[in-house]
C-alpha cells in the first residue's frame, strides 16, 4: 500500500507525540502498519508518502538513485539570477556541500491557501515563491539553502515526489495511490 498525504503545518512526520504542540500522524486515521517514507519538518507542508512496504524507503530516499522532489519555497526578498545559480550549483551548509539541484522563480506566482498560523509579513520586504528540485533531503536542507543565499524561507511546501504531484489533495487529507499513481512516484 502506498498513500499520498498532504501534511499540514504543525504536524509531525511520526505517529507518536513528542511533547510539543505539533500533532502526530496518528490523528489522521491511516490504515494500520503504515509509516512515513522520509519526512517533512513540522513547519513544512505538502506531499508525504506513507507505506507498509519497507523496500520503498531505500528506493525513494537513497541519494545515489537521484529521486527528485520539488519544493515550493516562499522566500523573503526576490532572488536574482546569481542567487538561483548559487542554489543550483550546490551550497555549503553545516560543513558539507549540497548536491547540485534546479532552482527557479515560479511564474506566475502561485496563490496558496493561507497557512494557520500565517507567515510573518513585513510591508517593507517583498516575498517571492521559488521552486527547488532536490535529489537529497538533508535535515532542513531547503530552508538552509535559501538562507545561505540571503533569502530565508517563510513557507515550504513539497509539491512533487518523482512524477507524482500533490495536485488538489486538501491539507490534512490522504488517498491510496492506484497503480498509475504509484508508477509516477518512481519516474
Amino acid at each position: 500500500m502506498l498513500i499520498a498525504f498532504n501534511k499540514p503545518y504543525g504536524v509531525l512526520s511520526q505517529f507518536t507525540a513528542d511533547g510539543s504542540l505539533n500533532r502526530p500522524l496518528s490523528e489522521f486515521r491511516f490504515p494500520p502498519r503504515v509509516y512515513p517514507i522520509g519526512r517533512l519538518d513540522a513547519d513544512s507542508e505538502g506531499l508525504l508518502l506513507l507505506s507498509d512496504e519497507a523496500e520503498l524507503n531505500a528506493r525513494l530516499l537513497e541519494p545515489r538513485r537521484a529521486h527528485a522532489r520539488i519544493y515550493w519555497a516562499q522566500v523573503e526578498g526576490i532572488p536574482d539570477a546569481y542567487d538561483l545559480r548559487k542554489l543550483s550549483s550546490g551550497i555549503e551548509i553545516q560543513g558539507r556541500e549540497t548536491l547540485p539541484c534546479r532552482a527557479w522563480i515560479l511564474y506566475p506566482q502561485p496563490q496558496m491557501a493561507p497557512r494557520e498560523p500565517p507567515i510573518r509579513f513585513r510591508k517593507s520586504v517583498p516575498d517571492c515563491w521559488i521552486a527547488l528540485e532536490l535529489i537529497e533531503g538533508k535535515n532542513r536542507q531547503a530552508r538552509r539553502m535559501t538562507a545561505a543565499v540571503g533569502h530565508p524561507t517563510l513557507r515550504l511546501i513539497r509539491v512533487r515526489i518523482g512524477g507524482l504531484e500533490l495536485g488538489d489533495l486538501a491539507a490534512g487529507k490522504w488517498k491510496n495511490l492506484d497503480e498509475s499513481a504509484r508508477r509516477r512516484v518512481f519516474m
